[in-house]
Formats: C-alpha cells, sequence, structure tokens
C-alpha cells in the first residue's frame, strides 16, 4: 500500500476549489504514491460534498467526466512537481477526508485509472 506525501506544489492549494464540468466545486485532499508490482501508480484524492447522498448524490455517470477533468487539468501539469513519470494515476472523489486505504461504508467513494500519453489522461480499467 501507498503513503500519503506532502508532494512540493501540491500542499500550497489543498484547500482551492476546484470547480468541475458537473458543476460542482472539489476540494484537493491529498496525494499518493504507489510502486506495486505493475509499476508507479499515483493518486490524487479530491473531497467532493456533492456525491454524499445528503448533498446533491451525484452518480458515478454524472461525476465521470469530473474525473477526467482532474486527471488531465490538476494531475497531469502537477506530475513533474511530483517526481518521477507514473504508470498510471488514480483520481477519487470522496463524499468526506477519511484516511487513505480506510474502508467506511457510510462514505460514498469514486475512482478512475488513466494513463498518460502524450499529455493526456487515457481512460484505463482499473
Amino acid at each position: 500500500m501507498g503513503a500519503a506525501v506532502a508532494a512540493p506544489g501540491l500542499a500550497d492549494v489543498e484547500d482551492a476549489p476546484i470547480f468541475v464540468p458537473s458543476g460542482q466545486f472539489v476540494t484537493f485532499h491529498d496525494f499518493v504514491s504507489d510502486a506495486a508490482g505493475e509499476g508507479l501508480m499515483y493518486r490524487f484524492r479530491f473531497v467532493a460534498p456533492d456525491i454524499s447522498p445528503a448533498g446533491r448524490g451525484l452518480t458515478f455517470v454524472e461525476v465521470a467526466d469530473d474525473m477526467v477533468h482532474l486527471c488531465q487539468f490538476y494531475a497531469v501539469p502537477k506530475v513533474s512537481e511530483v517526481g518521477p513519470r507514473p504508470r498510471q494515476i488514480v483520481v477519487s472523489l470522496m463524499e468526506r477526508a477519511i484516511d487513505f486505504g480506510e474502508s467506511d461504508a457510510s462514505v460514498t467513494q469514486f475512482f478512475e485509472a488513466y494513463s498518460v500519453q502524450d499529455g493526456l489522461c487515457i481512460w484505463e480499467l482499473f
């Protein structure tokens, strides 16, 4: 399992709201680097209260474009600030912040994985 790291350039914008295509605002929560068996993976985790049933209750389908957007316009520009190029970028949305690896059935979470080719996020099966 990876470890959350304070990566250069990421801590300064942690609380800045990010407007995404679904119309919600999300905030960067943390960055986790994992070098498991298949190579380096960077996880960018965001808090998205509108995916909560108590909020707008946005579904996975409604936020899928948000995750692509966050990969393309948030994660990819940050990769050069973080370190070596990863094999995969994972974007996670959670209704409220929980520790990486923690299981809490009461917290809605969505995630998608992408490879980066020619500066573009390409969806991958996760």
